[in-house]
């Protein structure tokens, strides 16, 4: 073993039906491609991923635009004698470590990252994890998640991490209810909420993850949370193991979901309508403007939504509502129905909606449709193209602020982009 340094649960069925499941062949990512956000949010973290040499071309591909800053990820790259059990895998991760923190003393903490090779290996990262952790404390916290794409989507890596880290997670001090929002959010994103739960005069609030290890956010039954992505069952489902109680909302996507979103907190801290109102009207009054242009360019356009980020539902009720797309399918990796109930509700009742992939079939349906956009991974983008369709990487709603009434406009024109480039190359 050697280190690369790069340079849920369901409720009754709600809103419309039926549902198409498939299973087959997908086109997605692993979860090790959230190290690329993640690691650039929680600022004295590092993600060491326990993999092949796979692992590390496709962390150093997906962060190749990142390459101004020195990384806070490696690949302690599993060879063939690891594989075999000719080493002891535990004693070259150890090595590894130690070598690492040596080199890196800002390291506050450290994820051990599992992926496809060490699963199948049967490598016990938990126990090397608590292991390691005792012996770097109380410098270094030692953590792990699994980022293997075996069964999920590239978001869940996300998910695990961030499930990862509740345990960790401070009891609450006060008796006092606290607001926490879970949900890797861009610092600026996050700095434009943090405004607006102050004016409505909700001032305790936490997010997970936070910029900072040491200030992981305290979590207790007096906890009320919100999630700002869809993809997070398993925190979720970690909080509410520790007490906290989730705020059911849309997701704050366009203005509707944003304003629905802050309701739901607004509601749960008791903040009178009236000063809901003359907080968030000039922000809803702003955002709606500009939309107007993209909502010009969109209005009427079909679009085509393949299975890859888990945001499909709550990006598709926006397209829908704010800017008036024709929603031809709207498909998910996982329907978490009770996570995303009330989006549920606001899609139009007779919307195609599909759960899992079968890659073949759906591309068969698409071709069929011959939509005015396809939103779809990657290594589907490139082929469509080539059959001229218009497409749009799911990939790039992950990483661009996009959260927020003052990113509405920022949102819609993501759509609008791959619409206006082909129609500048048809002219």
């Amino acid at each position: 073993m050697n280190m690369h340094v790069q340079g849920c649960p369901v409720a009754a069925d709600v809103g419309p039906s039926p549902v198409r499941r498939e299973s087959g062949q997908r086109e997605v990512f692993c979860g090790l491609t959230g190290i690329v956000w993640l690691h650039r949010k929680i600022q004295d973290a590092f993600f060491l991923v326990v993999g092949s040499r796979t692992c590390a071309h496709l962390i150093q591909s997906a962060a190749g635009v990142m390459i101004f800053a020195e990384p806070r990820f490696a690949t302690a790259i599993m060879e063939e004698k690891d594989l075999a059990g000719l080493t002891d895998a535990n004693y070259e991760l150890d090595r590894i470590v130690a070598q690492l923190i040596a080199r890196r003393p800002d390291i506050r903490l450290l994820f051990l990252v599992g992926s496809c090779p060490s699963e199948v290996i049967k490598l016990d990262l938990s126990r090397a994890a608590l292991r390691l952790s005792q012996k770097f404390s109380p410098g270094v916290r030692v953590l792990n998640y699994s980022g293997s794409g075996i069964e999920t989507t590239f978001t869940q890596g996300e998910d695990a991490c961030l499930a990862s880290l509740v345990p960790a997670a401070p009891p609450t001090r006060t008796s006092e209810d606290q607001l926490l929002i879970v949900g890797s959010l861009a610092d600026v994103v996050e700095d434009q909420f943090i405004r607006l739960f102050d004016s409505l005069g909700i001032g305790t609030v936490q997010f997970l993850p936070p910029r900072n290890s040491a200030a992981l956010p305290e979590v207790g039954p007096n906890t009320r949370f919100l999630l700002a992505q869809p993809f997070l069952a398993d925190t979720a489902r970690a909080l509410e193991g520790r007490g906290a109680v989730r705020l059911a909302a849309p997701f704050p996507l366009g203005v509707e979901g944003t304003t629905a979103w802050l309701r739901a907190a607004a509601d749960a801290f008791g903040v009178a309508p009236a000063l809901f109102e003359a907080v968030t009207q000039p922000h809803r009054i702003r955002a709606e403007r500009s939309l107007l242009r993209y909502r010009d360019q969109l209005s009427g356009r079909s679009i085509f939504l393949f299975p890859d980020s888990q945001l499909e539902i709550p990006m598709a009720r926006f397209l829908s509502r704010e800017l008036s797309m024709q929603l031809v399918e709207v498909g998910t990796p996982y329907l978490h129905r009770e996570h995303l109930a009330e989006e549920l509700r606001l899609l139009p009742d007779d919307v195609a909606l599909s759960e899992g992939q079968d890659v073949d079939l759906q591309l068969d349906r698409c071709r069929r449709a011959r939509p005015d956009l396809v939103v779809c991974g990657l290594g589907l983008a490139n082929p469509l193209e080539a059959e001229g369709m218009t497409t749009k990487w799911s990939i790039e709603l992950v990483f661009t602020p996009i959260q927020g009434y003052e990113q509405a406009a920022d949102l819609a024109e993501l759509f609008s982009r791959p619409l206006v480039r082909r129609a500048k190359l048809v002219a």
